[in-house]
């Protein structure tokens, strides 16, 4: 080797979370293997720097930095079989998820990001479901939710979501959104449990209801050139390395949601867990935008996802 590979890693979060640590895993893992043959650098958060978030990806796809992790849904404009990720009620849990994007549906998502991009797609970490808060009722059905003023990001596939569970879907961006909620504004709002409380929701609205209406994975990117241009041995380790820092990711991910939970119900929050019936019929009220999706990106895709 005519000198050590310097990669440069990159991402959008404090160095405290999942996909930080992950990103740590692999620095470490990569030394363990190759030693000095290999530099890797940790930005945790390009925003620390001046940039926006949705930087980080033109950074990586033009080689400024080799490697990044970033939300799938920010990719679907280009990579149109993504929306598959985002849509309401694909996965039903977590192991769902991953035997999903690990195997037929992530290959086939892989191949088409590096079809229509300058990246190599190495793998999916998790961003976690989200779920349904509010300070009126419990929600256990669709029809619990009229009368539900939700917070939303501007996303279309959201707002129709929520529109056919028959609430009021406010779109707005999070700043706006979080002082709807301490003002009272809006009386519910979507987010992974992690957000949740980071945003401070659950000082005003104290009902979760675990929908886990939607998934969110990141895709792990790397500038096309750069890793193709490493040796044999060194892409053969990122890839190892990769698989191990997935692993651990969603563990951690796991992991903290369960602590964030028994932190809330200690702090008085009431969870409402829905039962397979329960959670059937919210997938039944938005199949319209699941069907919509079909005709646009055929059946396949879902025969992939394990979703009929």
């Amino acid at each position: 080797m005519a000198g050590p590979v310097h990669i440069r890693i990159g991402g959008y979060s404090p160095p405290d979370t999942s996909h930080s640590r992950a990103m740590v895993l692999f620095r470490e893992k990569m030394g363990q293997r190759l030693g000095d043959d290999v530099r890797t650098d940790i930005f945790w958060n390009v925003m620390d720097f001046g940039y926006g978030a949705p930087d980080l990806l033109a950074m990586v796809e033009c080689g400024m930095l080799g490697m990044c992790y970033f939300s799938t849904s920010y990719l679907a404009d280009r990579v149109p079989e993504l929306e598959i990720v985002d849509l309401p009620f694909t996965f039903e849990d977590s192991d769902h998820a991953y035997g999903a994007l690990d195997g037929a549906l992530g290959a086939h998502l892989s191949e088409r990001i590096e079809a229509q991009t300058g990246y190599r797609s190495l793998g999916f970490w998790d961003n976690g479901f989200r779920h349904l808060s509010n300070s009126v009722r419990d929600v256990r059905t669709p029809d619990d939710c009229r009368g539900l003023r939700v917070r939303l990001q501007p996303n279309e596939t959201h707002v129709r979501t929520f529109e056919l569970l028959g609430a009021e879907p406010v779109p707005v961006e999070l700043k706006e959104g979080i002082a709807m909620i301490e003002s009272g504004e809006v009386n519910a709002q979507e987010n992974p449990l992690s957000n949740t409380v980071t945003y401070g929701v659950t000082n005003h609205q104290r009902r979760i209801t675990m929908s886990g209406h939607f998934y969110g994975a990141r895709a792990l990117l790397a500038h096309r050139e750069s890793f193709d241009a490493w040796p044999p041995e060194v892409q053969e380790a990122a890839r190892a390395c990769i698989r191990e820092a997935i692993d651990y990711q969603r563990e951690a991910a796991q992991a903290g949601e369960i602590a964030i939970r028994k932190r809330l119900e200690e702090e008085g929050v009431a969870f409402v867990d829905l039962s397979d019936a329960e959670r059937a019929a919210f997938a039944d009220a938005t199949e319209p935008i699941r069907a919509e999706a079909r005709e646009r990106l055929g059946s396949a895709l879902f025969d992939l996802a394990g979703r009929k």
